[in-house]
Parts: C-alpha cells; structure tokens; sequence
C-alpha cells in the first residue's frame, strides 16, 4: 500500500511538472530590458519611492518569479550584446558580439561550440516572428537605436561598434516601429527605404510621434542617446512610458500580432558612471513602461510581457562603510533625503554648470542639489575638462566635470559601489502570461529564448530558419559565377552570374537587383568581414536558373 502511495504520489508530481513546463502561445510577446539593472537598484528606487510618499511598491513586483543567470560564451560577467543575442537566438556569444554564433575559446568557454559555425548570423525572435508568423515588429529604447540591445533584436555583426554596419541593417529589417535616439546614423540610404517602403520617419517630434495614425515610424529624439529622464524637456522629448504606448498603438494594428522589446537603456550608463540619482531614476522611469505594457497586457489578455535585465553593473548598494551612523541606525531620512533633492543627475547639471558664471556656480549647485560646496569642490569642478566622456563606460574614472560632480553627490549620499563596469550577479525575472504559463526559478540565459519561442508560438526551430535564410554564399551559388566587389569606403556588393542574368545583392541590406530590377529579399543580407562571406537567403539560386 505504501509503495502505491508513493508511486501515485510520484505520478502526481510527475504531472505537475509537466504541466508546469507547458507554455501556452500567445498573440502578442512584449520584452523590457532595463540594462545593466543590478536588484539593488529595484530596492533604491522603491524605498526613494516611499521616502517620497510615491507608494512603495513598483509596477513589476506583482510579477516577479525568479533569477536569471546570464554570461558570455567564455567569461561569467557579460555586456549587453552578447547577453541580450543569447536571450534573442538561444546562443551565448562572446563580448561584443551581435546575435551571431562566437569563435571558440576553448581555454575559456562556458559553453559547447562548433567552431565550424563561427560568425554564422543567428535568427532572432523578432526576425522569426516577422518571417514565419507576418507579424509586427518594434523597439523603443533612450540610447541611439544601434546600440548593442536594440541591436541584438534585428542585426548581426562581430564587434557592437559597427553602427555602419548596424544601422542598415535594422531599417532593412523593416521594423514597424523603431523609438529611441540616434538621428546621426540615418543615412539617405536608409531615408530612401522608409519611402519605398511607407514608414514615416520622425525627426525630434515629439508632437507628431503623440499625433501619429499610420502603421509604421521611426521616431528619434537627438543625435546620439536621447537624455535621462529627469534632466529632459518634457514638452518636445517624451517619455520611455510614452513611447511605449504610443508604440502598442500601432503594433496592434496588425491582424497577426507583434513583438516589442523595451530597454531602459541608461540605467546601465548611470551605473558605469555611479550616479545613484540617475539611476534610480532612470529605473523608476522604465517602471512607468512596465506598468503600461501590463496593464495593456492583462485588458488583451492575450500578451506575455517578460522583464529582465541582461547583466548587473556597478556593485550599488544602500549603505557603504563611511557612513557617519551604524548601518542598523541609518533611518530612511538618513539614506533617501540627500539624494531625493538631486533635481538633475551628473550629466544634466554638468550642462548648466558649464553655462555658468563661476562666482554663481555655488548657488547653482546648491540650488540643484542641496548641497553646499566648499571652496575646494568649486576648485575642483572649475579645473575639470568641461566635456562629456566619449565612453559612457567610463564615466566614473573620467576627469570631467560630470564625473566630478557625481563624486561630490555621492560624498552627501550613502550608496555605495564597487566598479564602474558590469557585474556578474544574476539578474531578476519578472513574467505575466495570461494563462500564467509563467518562466520561474532560476534559469539560464538559453531557457529565456527557449520561454520566447514557445510564448511566441513558433513552429520552425530558430537554427533551420537560420540556415534557410542565412546561408553562406558559396554553398547557395555553388557552381555558378560570383564575386565580391570590396571598395573602400563602400558597402560590400555580391555580383553572381548565370548566362544572361546577373545578381546583385548589397550587404546589409533586405533588397536585391536582377538584371537591373529591385526585389524583396525577404529578410537582410549579412556581410562578415572576418571570413569574406555574405549570408543570404538559401532559394536565392533559384532566380538564376
């Protein structure tokens, strides 16, 4: 009797594994990423929260679930484009690499590869459900859309710096919905194909994004990244909250359904830079998101949102060892009210600073920040290089006035940190399902895009839709006659002939030329230096035949 129990009990629990495992698929999959978003970060922002009679609760702490342990192929501590590629292709990937298959580094590497597929181009969910499913695809980000987590979702290159290389790619990727900043980079290329193609491009708007109607835009605010929320000018920069309404607006338009994937992108930067402010705020900011996605989600009901940091940054904490009380005195006034009159983070008061009067400079500090400076942090601040750092990533050791400034606010505050670059703790998982087939415990960085194909309802495995479209040249050509035309200066072009036609197919780009005519490609050509090879559609053979 008692063996039977115990193997019905078995049976039982067997079951409910089971039945736990299955992921029923839904319409619509939303994605927010804050980057670089260490928990520590959630806990800051929400006791500043509560110190400011906010509330204090956050949008995504209903829906909290587990942990996510994320990495490169070969070292503990990542950067975003090879996590946020691991999270969009199902492969771990080297430091700077964007959703591509990594080199080997058989010293090192965490994981199994097959050094026969080394900057192989990987599909990615959205270009998956673009390409099986016809459905919508959109990112909203506060960086410039190139950068290395907006990227992972619809490029492919080796190093996360080839925004040349990025940039086409994403516009010929035909995105219906691309938010964020980065106005440097939209070529006239790039300008042309949103014509032919009947996408809207939005300039530094903020009215026409508000005012938009149609199905498809790209909205950018900025040359570069678009400013932190507290230091930006509400009236002509929206919000992250905004645009991702705005940007559910129009992606529900189509029948099929879409993906969105949401970054609070400079939660990440303020870490590297160690400005508690920005990133709490920032943080807080990005939580207005969540709270639209959700509350969009569950009036759908058919939507999974799933929010989760690619790597943690900084080493933040609430207390330090300088601090002037023992850390169980500190009282919530002692940690948040310094820094909950920080009107601006580094970066913004750097900006009025260098428009300002030295002799008037104390009374702006002071006016911003609370603070009063001492004659020594006006030396200071006045003997700084008055310019921004190039490298966001090194913010915190920079000599600028920004950084100086963020030093002396964090002389006032109680936060502490131990670098100004990643860090390799996991990062915490939030999921909402409607059928609460939700991803829980903690899991790897593979199983959150193994979560995303089955929410997404995806039936071809994402390695067969890889090689179908992003098969190497020589395989698909093989036989017939084909060079690649390389110039200086120049995006590389494939030129292959059979009798009387003549292909032409540009990298980085989702059109080609038979026989001087233009034709959709179906997705985006990728060109990899590294080993002279384009990666294209497999049945392209068959318009030469």
């Amino acid at each position: 009797m008692k063996q039977r129990l115990i193997y019905a009990l078995c049976l039982i629990l067997t079951g409910g594994i089971c039945f736990a495992q299955k992921v029923k698929p839904t319409k619509n999959v939303i994605v927010m990423i804050p980057d670089g978003t260490s928990l520590s970060v959630l806990s800051g922002a929400r006791w500043l929260k509560t110190y400011r009679k906010e509330g204090n609760t956050l949008h995504v702490d209903p829906y909290l679930c587990g942990t996510v342990t994320t990495f490169s192929s070969n070292a503990p501590i990542g950067d975003s484009a090879p996590t946020t590629s691991c999270y969009m292709t199902g492969i771990a990937q080297q430091a700077g690499n964007v959703s591509i298959y990594p080199t080997m580094d058989a010293v090192n590497d965490l994981v199994k590869l097959n050094p026969d597929s080394a900057y192989q181009p990987l599909v990615t969910i959205l270009e998956a459900m673009q390409i099986e499913q016809k459905k919508a695809a959109g990112l909203v980000v506060t960086c410039e859309f190139p950068h290395a987590t907006p990227a992972d979702c619809a490029s492919h290159t080796e190093q996360r710096s080839n925004y040349n290389v990025i940039a086409p790619q994403m516009a010929f990727n035909n995105l219906d919905v691309m938010f964020g900043g980065g106005n440097e980079y939209v070529s006239d290329v790039m300008k042309q194909h949103f014509k032919n193609k009947g996408t809207t491009l939005i300039q530094n708007d903020k009215q026409a994004l508000m005012n938009f109607k149609g199905e498809k835009a790209w909205a950018l605010f900025g040359e570069k990244e678009m400013p932190y929320d507290i230091d930006r000018d509400t009236i002509s920069v929206p919000s992250l909250s905004q645009m991702t309404a705005k940007a559910l607006n129009i992606l529900e338009k189509n029948k099929n359904g879409f993906f969105l994937m949401v970054e609070g992108s400079k939660i990440d930067w303020a870490a590297h830079a160690n400005d508690p402010i920005a990133m709490m705020s920032e943080y807080l900011a990005f939580d207005k998101a969540v709270g639209v996605a959700m509350e969009y989600a569950k009036r759908m009901g058919n939507t999974t949102v799933i929010v989760l940091p690619d790597h943690g940054n900084s080493g933040f904490s609430i207390g330090r060892n300088d601090m002037k009380k023992s850390y169980t005195k500190m009282t919530l006034t002692d940690l948040f009210e310094s820094v909950s009159k920080y009107k601006h983070t580094a970066e913004g008061l750097e900006i009025i600073l260098q428009e300002t009067k030295p002799e008037e400079m104390k009374t702006t500090f002071e006016k911003n920040t609370g603070i009063k400076l001492t004659d020594d942090e006006i030396i200071l601040l006045l003997s700084s290089k008055n310019y921004k750092a190039e490298n966001y990533t090194e913010a915190s050791h920079a000599q600028t006035m920004g950084h100086y400034i963020t030093t002396i606010m964090n002389n006032h505050s109680t936060f502490g940190f131990t670098s100004g670059g990643h860090t390799g703790e996991e990062v915490f998982l939030a999921v909402y399902h409607p059928k609460g087939n939700r991803l829980t415990g903690n899991v790897r960085n593979k199983e959150v895009n193994s979560y995303l194909y089955k929410v997404a309802g995806l039936k071809k495995p994402l390695n067969k839709l890889t090689a179908e479209i992003y098969a190497k040249h020589t395989a698909v050509f093989d036989g017939l006659k084909y060079n690649i035309v390389l110039e200086k200066g120049k995006t590389p072009i494939l030129v292959v002939k059979n009798g009387t036609k003549t292909l032409e197919i540009e990298a980085y780009s989702s059109v080609g030329n038979l026989n001087g005519v233009n034709f959709d490609l179906g997705s985006v050509v990728v060109y990899m230096d590294k080993n002279n090879t384009f990666y294209l559609p497999k049945n392209l053979a068959k318009r030469l035949e």
